[in-house]
């Protein structure tokens, strides 16, 4: 009996699949990475593609939950595990230094990276909300602090949550133009300098 499939169907690895297309984004960033690249990176062609991940934007946006979980979360937990915000935001800084200059994969941080120069306000504006979302948590962990009496009572929360997030993406930036991780973490080391006493 013949049927109309000729050999066995090729096996899809959706993670292995993020993988490639994260490193993609990553490396290139949103717009700059094509559907072609992906489909080359991913070795699949574009209808497989839209099949398993929908469009470029949907691809994109599961992109950055994987990197969120494996790559982006050491914010999260310093700021949950550590006893001071500025205990955190050291930790935060040190571990930046060390992941974004990681030679396993790309420099710097998607998050910060990946909407430059695109032309797309949803994907611009979702990761403006990721990083806004970092600094909200920043903020109230300063806050926390400042109402605890950690912190002096006159502290600018904001602005203090602001400049740490300021030095985060700088130091992203940095990575992305060849800086060391013991570079960094001078910068880093820097930075808390100027942290309320």
């Amino acid at each position: 009996m013949v049927t109309g499939q000729r050999g066995r169907p090729r096996s899809f690895d959706r993670d292995a699949a993020l993988d490639k297309a994260m490193r993609a984004f990553w490396e290139r960033g949103y717009e700059a990475t094509s559907i072609s690249d992906l489909t080359r990176e991913l070795g699949i062609g574009a209808p497989s593609l839209y099949a398993a991940f929908g469009d470029k934007r949907k691809l994109f946006d599961e992109v950055v939950v994987v990197y969120g979980s494996r790559y982006g979360d050491f914010a999260a937990l310093a700021l949950a595990e550590e006893p001071t915000a500025r205990a955190a935001v050291e930790r935060i800084l040190r571990e930046a230094a060390e992941v974004y200059t990681d030679p396993a994969h790309p420099p710097g941080c998607l998050v910060i990276s990946a909407g430059i120069n695109t032309t797309s306000e949803e994907v611009a504006e979702a990761l403006r909300e990721r990083r806004n979302a970092n600094l909200a948590m920043f903020e109230s962990r300063i806050r926390a602090d400042i109402a605890a009496g950690v912190l002096p009572a006159d502290t600018d929360a904001r602005a203090l949550a602001r400049y740490a997030g300021a030095v985060l993406q700088g130091m992203s930036q940095q990575s992305r133009d060849g800086a060391t991780r013991e570079e960094l973490e001078a910068v880093a080391e820097l930075a808390l300098l100027s942290w309320p006493a």
